[in-house]
């Protein structure tokens, strides 16, 4: 059952959402509006001021807009984690570990896949750990990644036969130890996730994530510095910045 709800704040009806683009990646709201969790008595009204808030939408790298595109039928959700890690809202203040919760339930609110709100509500809750500046947090998070990091690298080495360092792979056939290989991406994940405390959830989904994908995250890096490097050649450096071909020259 969904557990809260976003209304107009003006009439109280259906959420409207208007928005006006800055310059193409951030973007302004036109108008206000509310959003009501069950586990809070009052709701929260985004933006507390539309002359100073501004949004970049989800905030999604490049290279993995193929799997999180940075709008959809989350964007409400979007705005609002937005302005709650922004304090740009009115309503219960909260720590930005709980925006990150109330983020993902709007999500799921709105209708979005629960396994994307999940996946998202993970990116978030690594960015808030690594914001922290808490060591209790970011160490954590650095050392799952670098450890997964680490085993894959490994690990393709090992199935490449350039190596022999990793005791459950190299021993069988290729697809057995492909099928080993899958197991422990989500079985070492899933115990260095105990290392986040609380959100373990989050280091779990993280974990098994990035070991999965980290293969097509190298290959879309490589690939994406390439076209950039490329744009800068032929563009100019501006143009590669932005991901775009140059505006024209005004006329005379």
């Amino acid at each position: 059952m969904p557990r809260g709800s976003f209304y107009d704040i003006g009439d109280g009806g259906p959420l409207r959402v208007e928005l006006q683009s800055v310059d193409g990646r951030d973007f302004t709201m036109l108008r206000p509006f509310a959003y009501r969790s069950a586990d809070f008595a009052e709701p929260w009204v985004i933006p507390d001021d539309l002359a100073t808030f501004s949004t970049d939408l989800a905030s999604v790298p490049k290279i993995f807009t193929w799997l999180v595109p940075r709008a959809g039928i989350f964007t409400p959700a979007a705005l609002l984690h937005d302005a709650h890690v922004g304090g740009h809202y009115r309503g219960p203040r909260i720590e930005r570990i709980e925006s990150d919760q109330i983020f993902r339930e709007a999500m799921i609110v709105l209708g979005t896949g629960r396994v994307r709100a999940w996946m998202m509500w993970a990116a978030v809750v690594m960015a808030t750990m690594w914001t922290s500046r808490r060591w209790g947090w970011r160490l954590p998070l650095v050392g799952v990644l670098a450890t997964i990091g680490t085993l894959g690298t490994l690990s393709t080495l090992d199935l490449l036969g350039v190596t022999s360092l990793l005791p459950w792979l190299g021993q069988q056939h290729l697809w057995t130890d492909l099928l080993i290989g899958a197991g422990a991406a989500i079985v070492i994940p899933a115990l260095l996730s105990l290392t986040w405390g609380r959100l373990w959830a989050a280091g779990a989904i993280t974990g098994i994530a990035f070991a999965f994908l980290l293969h097509v995250t190298v290959l879309l890096a490589v690939l994406t510095a390439l076209y950039l490097l490329a744009e800068r050649l032929v563009s100019g450096p501006r143009a590669a910045r932005e991901g775009r071909a140059p505006a024209s020259p005004p006329a005379h």
